[in-house]
Parts: C-alpha cells; sequence; structure tokens
C-alpha cells in the first residue's frame, strides 16, 4: 500500500478530501479504491452548481471491473469538475492523490469533522 498523504482527510467510502482556501473541499478516491475498483473507464462528474448534502451520493467511477458511487463530504455547491477526465479517466489510476475531481464550495466544514486522518484510514483498510 502506498504511504498515505497526512494533509488530507479520509472518508469511509474511499474519498480523499482536501480544505483549499475560502471553504472549497477537493474530492478525489484514494490509492486502495482506484486499486480496489481496477482501470477506470468512466466516470460521472457532478454538474456545476449543483447543491449537495454530507453522505449524498454526488458521482460515480465506473472500472472494466464495477461501478462505485461517490459522495459528497460536506453541504454545499458543487463549484468545480475535472474535466479532463471525461477522456483520461485512467489519471485517477495513474496517481489518485494528485488527481482530484470535483470541489465543492462547503456551507460549512462541520462534516470534515467525521473524516478519518490518514493513520485511522490505513487502519480502516487493513482490517
Amino acid at each position: 500500500m502506498s504511504d498515505l498523504p497526512d494533509n488530507l482527510k479520509y472518508a469511509a467510502s474511499h474519498e480523499w478530501v482536501q480544505l483549499e482556501d475560502d471553504n472549497i473541499v477537493r474530492v478525489g478516491i484514494t490509492d486502495f479504491a482506484q486499486q480496489q475498483l481496477g482501470d477506470l473507464v468512466y466516470i460521472q462528474l457532478p454538474e456545476l452548481g449543483r447543491k449537495v448534502s454530507i453522505q449524498e451520493q454526488c458521482a460515480v467511477v465506473e472500472s472494466v471491473k464495477t461501478a462505485s458511487d461517490l459522495f459528497s463530504p460536506v453541504n454545499g455547491t458543487i463549484v468545480a469538475v475535472n474535466e479532463t477526465l471525461a477522456d483520461e479517466p485512467e489519471q485517477v489510476n495513474d496517481d489518485p492523490y494528485h488527481t482530484w475531481l470535483f470541489c465543492i464550495k462547503a456551507d460549512d466544514l462541520s462534516g470534515l469533522d467525521q473524516l478519518m486522518d490518514a493513520a485511522a484510514y490505513q487502519q480502516m483498510i487493513e482490517a
């Protein structure tokens, strides 16, 4: 297993989350998730401007093996999507911690308190 970046938070549903300036929350999937899924062939990103609630399904990643839902870590509005992934979803397989999927302008950051740090996530995926 690759080293987990300490500057990220992790959801039990295998998203990583990075808090940016101005309450922007950047979301991707973990290395563990992309390894379990296999080669990604399609990513359905949320629509810009969409309001999302914490734990709401808002995106889907599809691989040659299966599809997996992605969930919002916070309440807020989708303010950016990584459109290069429409043609190159394999970027997530190549570099999962530097390939973000979407960004949410958080209404509040309380949802981040429910996420795990790198050590806790590592323990969960090893269990």
